[in-house]
């Protein structure tokens, strides 16, 4: 059974860091488009972040652009977000998601994680 579990978030001060990772197991999942998405409070899980299969290509809202960077280690079936100068209104649920191909849009994934809570206070 394809699982996808995310881990390291938490609360931060606005302009801190932090790093998200995704954990995968069950599939071999160098074969997937990988993503990260996010919830706010009352909004719409919405895209945030994407990673091609080798790594090569990466994909990013433009809220984000700049302050975010995904990459993967293959060999360790891990996915990262490294997000810096955060936001308030960063706060989220952030969610790992993976699909075979592009596009990756919320309601297109074959996979999910349960996803981490990113509280960042102003």
């Amino acid at each position: 059974q394809a699982q996808l579990v995310e881990s390291g978030g938490g609360l931060v001060q606005a302009g801190g860091s932090l790093r998200l990772s995704c954990a995968a197991s069950g599939r071999t999942f160098s074969s997937y488009f990988m993503g990260w998405f996010r919830q706010a409070p009352g909004k719409e899980r919405e895209f945030a972040a994407a990673i091609s299969w080798g790594g090569g290509s990466t994909y990013y809202a433009d809220d984000v652009k700049g302050r975010f960077t995904i990459s993967r280690d293959n060999a360790k079936n891990t996915v990262y977000l490294q997000m810096n100068s955060l936001k308030p209104e960063d706060t989220a649920v952030y969610y790992c998601a993976a699909r075979r191909g592009p596009p990756l849009t919320p309601n297109g994934m074959d996979y999910w994680g349960k996803g981490t809570l990113v509280t960042v206070s102003s």
